[in-house]
Order: C-alpha cells, then structure tokens, then sequence
C-alpha cells in the first residue's frame, strides 16, 4: 500500500484528503504544522520511524509557525532518506508568476495547485502523474 503525507493546518481539508486517500487505497500520514513535520522527517533520518515511508508529500505553503510548507520541502529534499518524494504545494493565496517560480525553486517541488483543490478523481489523476514524473526523473540517466 501506498503512503501520502499531508501538511494542512485545516483540519477540514487534511480530513477530507485523508478520507480520499483511504478510499484510494492509499495509508496517509497528516501533520498541522511544519515544526511537526520536520521533527518527523528528523525522525525517520535518524531511524526512529518504522513505518512505510511517504511517495508523495502535499504540503500547504502558509503553515502556522516558524515552518511553511517550502521549509518542509527543503528538509525533504535534505534528506538521505526521503529526498526523492514527490512534493506538491498547495495554496488559497494566489502567487504572481515571480512568486510561483521562487516558491518552486526553493521547495525543489514537483507541482504548485491553488485551493479550492480539484475534485476527488482528478485529484487523485493529478497527484499520480505527479509521483509517476518524480519517479522518472529518478530513474531517468543524467546527460552527459
């Protein structure tokens, strides 16, 4: 079974995902804020997760708290052990192009999607896409 992670501070939006994800038959994992989500990613570098580990991480951009969701990026992209997620932001405030390409460039991220997000089985096409082109990009030989 596949796992997703979700950082959302409303737990309207973080419910509902999780709910998607479970009818999708995929195990979710939900953090509030991005200090929660860094002490894990902490965690599982360090060993002291045992869980099966996220191939997607859906991260909203304004969290409450030191940690937004492009800090969360970054750590991911950090780690030894999760540096190859998918990483998609979500956001209700809308970026002007100059932002959009900051954002993306910092976060390292796969996808940026504006809330209200899709419905549920275009969602679920999309973030799909998403991990099928992240795992591409892996496998895929560098240029010389």
């Amino acid at each position: 079974m596949s796992t997703w992670m979700v950082v959302e501070d409303e737990p309207d939006i973080y419910e509902v995902l999780l709910a998607m994800f479970e009818m999708w038959g995929i195990d979710g994992v939900a953090f509030v804020d991005g200090e929660e989500a860094v002490n894990w990613i902490d965690d599982v570098d360090a060993g002291r997760f045992k869980g099966e580990l996220p191939e997607l991480a859906l991260l909203d951009i304004r969290l409450p708290g030191s940690v937004n969701g492009v800090n969360v990026a970054e750590r991911l992209r950090q780690s030894p052990i999760l540096k190859n997620v998918a990483i998609v932001f979500a956001t209700a405030y809308r970026l002007n192009p100059e932002e959009e390409k900051v954002v993306m460039t910092q976060g390292q991220a796969d996808k940026l999607m504006y809330k209200p997000l899709p419905r549920f089985n275009e969602l679920q096409k999309i973030l799909e896409e998403v991990i099928a082109a992240r795992r591409a990009k892996i496998v895929a030989p560098k240029p010389k």
